[in-house]
């Protein structure tokens, strides 16, 4: 139970349904589905389109996104791979014979093939109640008539104010005046209202041929980039199976790669031949296996992991209790270990939606456009902000993240599920980048390990061993910083704290849902 005289949340209970975001407009839109007579999936897309309009830095309609659906609570997880593919055209050969040795960051050719759209019409065909016409109309309604801008997200707005001076479209848009909105400020995006219309008109085709689709790739080419009309009309959702690792004897789930939930999974069955409950959850040894833990699975992940439709990534061996063991045995819970980590773009703005309705239906849902306001390229007749996702991949052929035609990149989104037999337990998701394995791992930890309900485990202090530096957030106290130095760690305090996170406990004795959001960024949960 938290204590009442400090600041902070309580963890958010009812019996129906619960919905929780990274901001109250998305939040209450789930809500109002769910009591509108929609079920999980419905008020997951709803709530996707929205932030799509009022978290425009994280995440939208190009942009993509994963799912792990439990119809009914149970464990027959559907997996689904939203994420978009690399143009046909786009060889490593030809990055290389171009003077490429990576994919720029703000670049048109780090725009994949925005997977969001999509997967929202396919999961909403096959697991959905209602239809493009009822769910995106709120996100029309706050595009067209106006939103207010939230504090964090006047932050982001303001920290990308140079990146979105660089297109003409988004500095119209996003920079009025020649200034980022501030909090409290009420903007628009017309354009988007009418691609958003167009989509309920004409379905996935809307976004995908036709006009939009047209603007988008004649805008990219324009740039130089290789996109073409049936890289965008050609591509497809992916249905997958999940992934599962195990944690204190509950399963985990995750999506396959090109997904990195992998890479939470490593570090779960790592982590367990510790006992970290004997440990204080605020202490330098929790910490600092914490950090070792990523350094080694974070590695295993760069040289290992890619889209599987292009590499034989060997899942059974990294998920076998072998590998597990093998990794633990390198660590020193005296020392840090001698290990050169490898640093991977960071890709730090995400938005993560968890659901459970009145059937128990429960859907843990992510979709990103990558960094912060993606390529900060805005389709110029369509008000599509285009991702970077593929940002991520490498030119360096023999890789299994290599840039190759029409494949995935490998990503860092990453929805989770933990479940127990033959149910779910809780839909739940830690966004930030890099660190959302390392996120996944905390929490989950929190929960398990020292008995925190889920708004605790979600606000408690975090760190984060990224390249070669741990980065402490302020929540931790600079005893600890100093008794990490001495295990050898080299340490920094981020400007932002790491990621957010939200998650949804389904008590299936008292018939209860028990939800968290993240206090780092502006949303809510909600329940009813």
């Amino acid at each position: 139970m938290r204590d009442f005289h400090l600041p902070g949340r309580s963890t958010v209970r009812s019996m129906n349904g619960m919905a929780a975001t990274s901001h109250p407009a998305a939040t209450l839109t789930a809500i109002d589905v769910l009591r509108a007579g929609g079920n999980a999936v419905d008020a997951a897309v709803a709530a996707a389109a929205v932030l799509g309009v009022v978290e425009p830095h994280s995440t939208g309609i190009g942009g993509d996104c994963f799912a792990l659906y439990a119809p009914k609570g149970s464990t027959d997880i559907v997996a689904v791979n939203g994420s978009g593919r690399a143009p046909a055209a786009a060889t490593a050969e030809w990055y290389l014979d171009n003077g490429f040795n990576g994919i720029p960051l703000y670049s048109p050719h780090a725009v994949t093939i925005p997977g969001a759209v999509d997967a929202w019409s396919r999961l909403l065909t096959d697991h959905g109640t209602k239809g493009f016409a009822e769910l995106l109309q709120p996100a029309i309604d706050y595009a067209e008539q106006g939103y207010v801008v939230h504090g964090r997200i006047a932050q982001a707005w303001s920290a990308n104010a140079e990146k979105l001076s660089q297109d003409p479209t988004s500095a119209r848009v996003f920079l009025p005046d020649g200034k980022a909105l501030a909090e409290g400020d009420v903007h628009r995006q017309v354009m988007l209202a009418e691609t958003m219309k167009t989509i309920v008109r004409e379905g996935r085709d809307g976004f995908y041929t036709g006009p939009v689709a047209e603007d988008m790739v004649t805008y990219l080419n324009s740039l130089g980039a290789l996109h073409t009309l049936d890289d965008f009309e050609s591509h497809e959702t992916e249905y997958v199976t999940p992934i599962k690792g195990s944690y204190r004897g509950l399963d985990v789930y995750q999506v396959p790669p090109n997904n990195p939930g992998i890479t939470a999974l490593l570090m779960l069955h790592v982590i367990e031949g510790f006992d970290l409950a004997s440990l204080d959850p605020l202490s330098v040894e929790r910490f600092h296996l914490e950090a070792e833990v990523a350094r080694l699975a974070y590695n295993v992940r760069e040289t290992d992991v890619g889209d599987l439709a292009f590499v034989d990534v060997p899942v059974d061996k990294l998920l076998s209790e072998e590998f597990a063991t093998e990794l633990r045995s390198r660590i020193d819970p005296r020392r840090a270990m001698e290990l050169k980590s490898i640093k991977p773009p960071t890709a730090p703005d995400t938005v993560y939606i968890c659901v459970v309705d009145a059937d128990r239906n429960a859907i843990s849902f992510i979709n990103s456009i990558s960094y912060a306001f993606g390529t900060g390229l805005l389709s110029p007749n369509t008000g599509v902000m285009l991702q970077n996702r593929g940002s991520g991949f490498r030119v360096e052929p023999g890789h299994p993240n290599c840039i190759a035609p029409r494949k995935r990149p490998l990503h860092t989104i990453m929805p989770g599920m933990l479940a127990e037999a033959d149910r779910v337990l809780m839909p739940y998701g830690v966004m930030g980048g890099q660190y959302q394995p390392t996120g996944h791992t905390h929490v989950l930890t929190n929960i398990l390990d020292y008995g925190m309900d889920v708004q605790a485990a979600i606000d408690f202090p975090r760190a984060f061993h990224f390249g070669d530096t741990y980065l402490l957030e302020r929540g931790l106290d600079d005893e600890i910083e100093r008794g990490l130095q001495a295990l050898g760690h080299q340490t920094a305090r981020p400007e932002m704290p790491h990621g957010g996170g939200q998650a949804i406990w389904i008590d299936w004795e008292r018939g209860t849902l028990a939800g968290g959001s993240e206090p780092r960024k502006d949303g809510c949960a909600l329940g009813y």
